[in-house]
């Protein structure tokens, strides 16, 4: 007798068995009840997950983050910025600085006071520092929050009304700078001197938190010149806090303070470090806009 084929149809008849119409070794009932099943572990996985992301939602606040005990105190940031942290210009030469007072313009357009006349939405808070504004919890039913009025006009010479170059081309730059938003954060003036530079200490009053900008280097001292602020009273004033969150404070106005070097030593980069003042703003070494920034800065009148 012939042998017998010992694989028996090898894999063709294990892809197909005609005589017992398996498919890779199955019946159609084996796998239905095979799709069966996995439909049904794979759909109730689906349901835990789906339920557990539910249940999760329901306790998170569309208007105040749950957790808040590690937020770190407000970044404070400059305009105009550069990716290196200088800024170098020569005011006999735009192309130097055109970038920079553009930055400028764009970010003081909402600054504008025709663009806060909707009483809805805007309210005059004073040009002089008062204490919080409150307008309720953030999870009541008032809906959306006024935001102060801030007129970019309060920056003196650096509100780019007059001087659309903002200082630079006469080499005396100015810089505009803000705190951060953080949502429901309430910054605390100093209430003494100790951790002020002495230079300073006219600037501690209530209800606002006092800027400083001096030259981060010993060998920088007295490069710098005389240095003038502008805005509400040299700092932050506490009527425009709390924030309440894009949601409810959509038209929200951070203030603002313009700082200018009216005098600054020419064809030398100085490193100029500025910083606030407060009960709970800190500073980090990891990162440098905690609660201060430093920047170089040099006025360029020939060629190096």
């Amino acid at each position: 007798m012939p042998a017998q084929n010992k694989d028996d149809g090898g894999w063709k008849k294990f892809l197909w068995n005609s005589e017992k119409k398996e498919f890779l070794g199955r019946t159609g009932s084996s796998w239905s009840k095979i799709f069966l099943f996995y439909l049904v572990f794979y759909g109730f996985l689906a349901g835990i997950f789906i339920g557990t992301i539910q249940i999760l939602l329901l306790t998170l606040s569309d208007y105040k983050p749950t957790w808040q005990d590690r937020v770190a105190p407000p970044g404070l940031t400059h305009y105009p910025r550069s990716d290196k942290a200088e800024l170098i210009i020569n005011p006999e030469d735009d192309d130097t600085y055109r970038t920079y007072t553009k930055a400028m313009k764009d970010f003081l357009v909402s600054y504008d006071i025709e663009n806060q006349g909707d009483q809805m939405k805007f309210e005059a808070c004073g040009d002089q520092p008062g204490e919080y504004k409150n307008r309720g919890d953030l999870e009541s039913d008032m809906g959306v929050r006024k935001a102060c009025q801030f007129s970019r006009s309060l920056l003196g010479p650096c509100s780019g009304i007059e001087d659309r170059n903002f200082g630079f081309s006469d080499g005396k730059p100015c810089l505009i700078i803000k705190l951060n938003r953080i949502v429901n954060f309430r910054p605390k003036p100093p209430t003494s001197n100790e951790s002020i530079p002495e230079e300073a200490w006219h600037k501690v009053q209530p209800n606002v938190i006092p800027l400083h900008c001096t030259n981060k280097k010993e060998e920088d001292a007295g490069k710098l010149g005389e240095v003038k602020y502008y805005g509400i009273s040299e700092g932050f004033p506490l009527q425009y806090y709390p924030y309440y969150g894009k949601r409810l404070h959509f038209h929200y106005l951070q203030p603002l303070v313009a700082v200018q070097f009216v005098n600054i030593t020419l064809n030398t980069e100085i490193r100029v470090e500025c910083k606030v003042f407060g009960q709970n703003i800190y500073y980090s070494d990891k990162d440098r806009y905690q609660g201060r920034f430093d920047v170089k800065i040099g006025v360029m009148t020939k060629s190096s």
